[in-house]
């Protein structure tokens, strides 16, 4: 751990109470209480719940690792209308159902690298707090009770919209449909909803019922961190009506403020619409990491900060895939040569005595980078500008070590060192740069080695086929493509096409795909040409 005491340098964060950043005052100094709102167990989740779980996830350790003591609670929703008409179409219970498909969310969350919260409450677990919260609530008159179902009197809370900032029009239209013949204005909403012949319910004052949606939220909250929370989170579609509601039922209920700060992340979109199941535009997280690796999908997800929507496409993701054998080549490349150090290409220390460096500049930059990394990720956690200066690091850094090595001499193994742990914390707090380096390298991006090499070996016969039909423009961009994509380097001659790893500088793996002679006019390596030693960015 690095930083200084959470005190000393405090974090900002956007509230969406208030519209803007605010340091983070927790209730108890050092210690944050985070509640986030977890999914409805009925079906597989989607690749914008992983989005909402892998940033509250890097918020958590993002805290933790400037010192603070975290306490995150997140739910999961196990009794609803859907979760009880899914348990009916699969002639199952409702508690089957929500027990599945909690087992599913668990392990697409194992895979992602996303750690479990300290406490995940269910809602059937609390029900007597409800029917606590619920007869306060009527005895105060913000509440009543009618038909068996107990409803909200909104225009009892003067505050009610505060969070939204909506009209009573845009209130009324965005409302969640929670249909209620005995409701006395229509914002009004469900806190206990009567049960139908057949469906799971719970005995209460008011009759056999169950809660409705949004005081469950409100219960576990509570429960588990107090009567006023410093963090509630939740994708930006919840912040109305349920956080609105929330806020509501929770304050008329203790009288007192019941969040410090509201965090929201963005949607992820696919052809500029909100990925969901209602708009039957989505991937299951299973079905996106059946083909990209998990740690692929953690660095798409923090390319964009939270707050704003992400576009989902497979490009982005192979363009994540590219970035992360960048690093790992990088990190690969300082394990070799921590190794090689006393090898007679890096001379034994590399001290200015022998002509070496003295990695006083590296160094520089490796602290530029720890502060750069720390102040994006203080700045309301701008995970793509702690990205950029860490990929900054690893240009950087890998340009001047492959310099070094071709001059003869060598940079400082604690340098290397130190480089290496300045990439892995990190990676620690992002989820990132989690496997061994040489292990990613022989078939990273979720793809196993024969199906990468396949890939490749496609793209250098498409470049083959290219350079014969005289398409050198063609040729020039898959050669560039496979530099930087596969970090495959690709040599031509009278047989044909040989291409090797980069990182492997011809000692790896090889493949040979047949070809033409060069021909008057074959296109020319990209940008600077051939770059030293085969460690290229």
């Amino acid at each position: 751990m690095r930083a200084a005491l959470p005190e000393a340098s405090p974090i900002l964060i956007f509230n969406s109470l208030t519209g803007r950043k605010e340091a983070l005052v927790p209730l108890v100094p050092g210690r944050v209480g985070m509640y986030v709102c977890g999914v409805t167990v009925y079906d597989h989740c989607h690749l914008g719940h992983a989005r909402s779980a892998v940033v509250f996830d890097v918020i958590r350790a993002a805290l933790i690792d400037r010192g603070y003591k975290v306490t995150y609670v997140r739910n999961f929703t196990d009794i609803d209308d859907k979760i009880i008409r899914r348990a009916r179409e699969e002639g199952k219970t409702s508690e089957e159902i929500a027990a599945a498909y909690t087992a599913s969310f668990h392990e697409d969350m194992d895979r992602l690298g996303v750690k479990r919260p300290d406490i995940e409450p269910l809602a059937t677990g609390h029900i007597p707090d409800m029917i606590a919260i619920i007869s306060a609530l009527i005895e105060k008159g913000a509440a009543y009770s009618a038909g068996g179902d107990v409803l909200f009197r909104v225009k009892k809370f003067s505050s009610y919209g505060a969070l939204s900032k909506r009209s009573l029009d845009e209130m009324l239209a965005g409302a969640r449909v929670e249909v209620s013949e005995h409701k006395e204005d229509p914002l009004d909403f469900v806190l206990w909803k009567a049960s139908k012949p057949g469906e799971p319910a719970w005995p209460s004052p008011w009759g056999p019922g169950r809660p409705g949606w949004h005081i469950e939220c409100s219960a576990m909250a509570m429960k588990h961190l107090g009567e006023t929370i410093d963090i509630h989170g939740g994708g930006h579609d919840l912040l109305f009506p349920h956080h609105e509601n929330e806020i509501a039922q929770s304050e008329a209920y203790t009288g007192r403020p019941f969040v410090r700060v509201w965090v929201h992340n963005g949607f992820l979109n696919i052809n500029r619409e909100k990925m969901s199941k209602s708009l039957g535009n989505f991937f299951t997280i299973k079905e996106v990491l059946a083909r990209f690796d998990p740690e692929v999908v953690r660095l798409f997800l923090l390319s964009t900060h939270y707050r704003h929507p992400i576009e989902f496409s497979d490009q982005n993701l192979r363009d994540s895939r590219s970035a992360l054998d960048r690093a790992y080549r990088f990190l690969d490349l300082l394990e070799r040569e921590r190794k090689d150090a006393s090898s007679p290409v890096h001379g034994g220390g590399g001290g200015p005595e022998d002509g070496g460096t003295s990695g006083g500049d590296l160094l520089e930059q490796v602290r530029r980078f720890e502060d750069r990394f720390d102040e994006a990720m203080s700045d309301d956690f701008n995970t793509p500008i702690a990205l950029g200066s860490l990929f900054d690091l690893v240009r950087d850094l890998n340009r001047q070590i492959v310099s070094e090595r071709s001059l003869g001499r060598s940079v400082p193994t604690e340098l290397l060192g130190r480089a290496g742990e300045a990439v892995r914390r990190a990676g620690r707090i992002l989820g990132l740069f989690q496997h061994d380096p040489r292990a990613w390298l022989e078939g990273p991006g979720g793809r196993d080695g024969d199906e990468r090499r396949r890939e490749v070996e496609r793209l250098v016969a498409e470049r083959t086929a290219a350079r014969k039909a005289r398409d050198f423009a063609l040729a020039d961009e898959i050669r560039r493509r496979l530099e930087e994509e596969y970090a495959v380097v690709l040599d031509d001659g009278p047989g044909g096409t040989i291409w090797r790893r980069k990182a492997e500088e011809g000692s790896g793996e090889t493949g040979k795909s047949g070809g033409e002679k060069r021909g008057n006019g074959e296109e020319r390596r990209g940008e600077a040409g051939k770059r030293g030693n085969g460690e290229a960015e």
